[in-house]
């Protein structure tokens, strides 16, 4: 058994991660063969030495891979998924093909996903074959100008055969029942393939092979939602950074009482990101409140303000999205006012409603119905806006509300709710604080968490205090 213990802050706690690779007892006895834990087990041992080293403290940003670095990683990952995620999520929706077909500059949804790192785009037109022989794992082609070597295999040959035609000929080669394209009126990552595109494919395959495409939204869907276990190793350490970027910007630091105006923090946040070498799938934000009598309407954070912030970095292709509180103290303060402490506790205890109704097979919109519903039952003032979480920072899977949508979102909130899948905690309490003249207050939230069969976590932890601004 090799262990680890990584120190990591947030909140100013200390969260002990451990992490246990247990390199014993997961060799095949027979023919010396390395079973497929073990491979798992070595490639997670490497990615933890590169992630983790050296050991983070209070003030550091956890260790962040150049791209050259990351390229390979990514890669690995994709084989895996190719491999495991999609062969699933295909025969779950009885699909015996699946065409991804974009153009440069109008990439399909799922297209980067399905292709190496240094893939920045689609080339020309470009055609990804997956056909399941039901023999193993998924025959993958490009039917292709440029090929994508060590992942698809090229056939076509542009100075024998039109394009078209050969696409046509692979599909007929092959015979599938059921072909999935990439046309959704419900979800946006399921919609890839455009009308003009669509036409000229019916036109190639005729009235026969054209009468077996059927929408692959929920295999677009699928393919995006599901996290291996080799992405779920490495997520808490890429929320870890961007709680960490909280952690800085919510700190004398960076906010100077008086002096310092929310977009400063703003803009300071999207410049250390940069620096750091990732990117923001939003802009971030900053908004003030505060005590309505005797206190200037300015953009400058003053003393006795309430700080919340939302913000989002994307990191090996997986993104974050998190919101959270600091109060600045006022001159003589240790602490802050009670009523604020007694707001941040209403919305944890929202999230633990919120987690309690995940369930697999539940849609979203029955999460959404059934944890509103308790939480009133509880005399809070809940609104609940939970969204999956992957590859986009508002992500392929079940939407759980919507801001404006209290009472459930048709079609993305008809989804139902799958294993091995990532959230974006989203919600907000409304509570009065008494300190501030029984002012109301909005507590608005957002932790990222992985949901598995043994059930729903924070991925690296949750605000259970506000940060504290001298």
């Amino acid at each position: 058994m090799l262990s680890f213990v990584i120190l990591s802050c947030h909140e100013g706690s200390i969260y002990y991660k451990f992490i246990s690779l247990n390199l014993s007892l997961i060799f095949y006895q027979k023919g010396g063969k390395v079973s497929p834990k073990f491979k798992r087990c070595i490639f997670t041992f490497f990615l933890v030495l590169i992630f983790f080293a050296p050991l983070m403290t209070a003030d550091e940003i956890p260790s962040i891979l150049n791209l050259k670095e990351r390229a390979p990683v990514f890669d690995k990952w994709l084989r895996i998924r190719l491999e495991k995620v999609l062969p699933e999520v295909m025969r779950r929706e009885n699909f015996e093909m699946w065409l991804v077909i974009c153009r440069e500059d109008n990439e399909d949804p799922v297209f980067l996903t399905l292709v190496p790192d240094t893939s920045l785009s689609a080339r020309r037109l470009t055609m990804l074959v997956f056909y399941d022989r039901g023999e193993g794992s998924i025959e993958k082609l490009t039917v292709s100008r440029y090929g994508i070597e060590g992942f698809y295999k090229a056939v076509w040959e542009p100075e024998k055969i039109d394009q078209w035609q050969c696409l046509a000929q692979v599909i007929k080669e092959r015979n599938p029942k059921r072909i999935g394209i990439n046309e959704s009126d419900t979800f946006a990552f399921g919609d890839g393939l455009s009308a003009s595109l669509k036409a000229k494919l019916v036109q190639a395959l005729g009235p026969e092979y054209s009468s077996r495409l059927h929408s692959a939204e929920r295999v677009a869907v699928g393919w995006l939602e599901k996290r291996t276990p080799e992405e779920l190793d490495i997520y808490p350490h890429i929320v870890a950074i961007a709680h960490q970027i909280i952690a800085e910007a919510f700190s004398p630091d960076v906010i100077t009482p008086g002096v310092t105006t929310n977009e400063d923090v703003v803009w300071w946040m999207r410049e250390r990101i940069s620096k750091l070498g990732l990117t923001t799938w939003f802009q971030p934000s900053i908004s003030i409140q505060r005590p309505k009598e005797g206190e200037p309407k300015d953009p400058v954070i003053r003393r006795g303000d309430l700080l919340h912030c939302d913000l989002g970095i994307d990191y090996l292709h997986l993104n974050t999205d998190t919101q959270e509180h600091a109060y600045v103290l006022r001159v003589g303060e240790e602490d802050c006012p009670q009523g604020l402490k007694d707001a941040l506790a209403a919305g944890n205890r929202l999230q633990d409603i919120l987690l309690a109704e995940f369930k697999e097979g539940r849609t979203g919109n029955e999460i959404l119905a059934s944890a509103l519903k308790k939480a009133k039952e509880q005399g809070l003032k809940p609104s609940i806006y939970t969204h999956p979480l992957g590859f986009h920072g508002h992500a392929a899977g079940p939407t759980i509300g919507l801001w404006d949508k209290q009472d459930g979102v048709p079609g993305d909130g008809d989804y139902p709710l799958y294993y091995d899948t990532c959230y974006s905690i989203e919600l907000n309490v409304k509570a009065n604080v008494p300190e501030w003249g029984n002012q109301e207050v909005t507590i608005a939230l957002e932790e990222d968490a992985a949901f598995a069969k043994s059930g729903i976590s924070f991925i690296d932890g949750r605000q259970t205090s506000l940060y504290l601004i001298n």
